[in-house]
């Protein structure tokens, strides 16, 4: 038995940014942190067939046969870890401890986990870095979904990282912050579900497409993104938290130029209870439309996680990843 683990992430502001035709044509920059929560995947090697389980899909499967394991609109991401790793019958199973499409990069870090255990299981290792390439490769080759990079890297990395996504290499800045800042942090910060789960591929398609017809206000509001982007950076260094919170802000509107269902009513009215619990700034994690925001609270985030739930979402565990992926194996 073979198991892998890996966080996801909070993206502090850049998401977006991440993605092609963007990073071919432009520089993206994304900052973002890993928690606690985390992707699954176990692998149990011998057996005559593949036997797949997606506990988030709620799918099952058992497979033989010389074109088992090609994409049919059911658990492709599993049948495509399996393709590119070579390896022969077993069992494979993949849950997670984030709500289906929550925005907190759950798939990206389900990529990563699946790698590590798949590397794991036929004997290979590869650095974290070439795992979270792998995983990347998986989802949006091998799969054909699209999306950006910064899930799979936060995911095989963990902790804090300034992502430069340009002509399709990722530089790596890992960002050493001040202790204290950290925990304080840790301490503001409210995770919460809408309970509106939502596919990114989707809204991603729509943006992206927009972005090739040369559309000035998507191209425009991914520059600024970007540019949001370096000044967090600069903030989360120098600890200031109420910089941090006015940024997320400003992401997060910028974030809203880019698709007209960017924003939904269970989102809207989240923030609004937010801000007036006296919330420094938030916004959606990830790419939005849908799933969770994070929010810096005020000097009370007790009365803010209050608020946030009788807005009707659900309230996440939180805690940093220092780690990212980790791999167990055993008999």
């Amino acid at each position: 038995m073979f198991r892998a683990s890996a966080p996801v992430r909070l993206d502090f502001a850049g998401a977006w940014t991440d993605v092609a035709p963007f990073t071919l044509r432009e520089r993206g920059v994304v900052v973002n942190g890993a928690i606690e929560l985390r992707a699954r995947a176990e692998v149990a090697t011998g057996g005559e067939t593949w036997r797949l389980r997606s506990e988030d899909l709620g799918e099952s499967a058992e497979l033989c046969g010389g074109d088992a394991l090609a994409s049919d609109g059911r658990m492709d991401l599993l049948k495509a870890g399996l393709r590119r790793s070579g390896l022969g019958p077993c069992a494979l199973r993949t849950w997670s401890e984030t709500p289906p499409g929550s925005g907190l990069g759950s798939s990206g870090a389900l990529d990563v986990a699946l790698v590590a255990a798949l590397d794991a299981a036929r004997g290979a290792h590869r650095t974290p870095l070439e795992v979270a390439e792998e995983a990347f490769q998986l989802e949006a080759v091998e799969a054909a979904l699209p999306g950006g990079k910064q899930d799979q890297y936060a995911a095989a990395l963990g902790g804090f990282n300034r992502l430069v996504f340009e002509k399709g290499a990722v530089t790596v800045e890992p960002l050493v912050l001040d202790a204290a800042f950290v925990a304080e942090l840790a301490r503001r910060i409210v995770v919460c579900y809408t309970g509106t789960s939502r596919v990114s591929s989707r809204t991603i398609s729509r943006v992206m497409d927009a972005y090739e017809r040369g559309d000035p206000g998507v191209t425009g509001a991914l520059r600024a993104i970007a540019e949001v982007a370096e000044r967090m950076t600069a903030a989360l260094r120098a600890g200031d938290l109420r910089r941090v919170g006015s940024l997320l802000a400003e992401n997060w509107r910028h974030q809203q130029l880019l698709d007209p269902g960017m924003c939904t009513g269970e989102m809207s009215r989240l923030e609004m209870a937010m801000r007036d619990a006296g919330a420094l700034g938030g916004k959606a994690a990830g790419a939005g439309a849908g799933g969770s925001m994070f929010f810096i609270a005020g000097e009370d985030p007790a009365a803010a996680a209050r608020a946030a739930r009788e807005a009707g979402a659900q309230v996440l565990p939180f805690s940093w990843a220092a780690r990212g992926v980790i791999v167990e194996a055993g008999a």
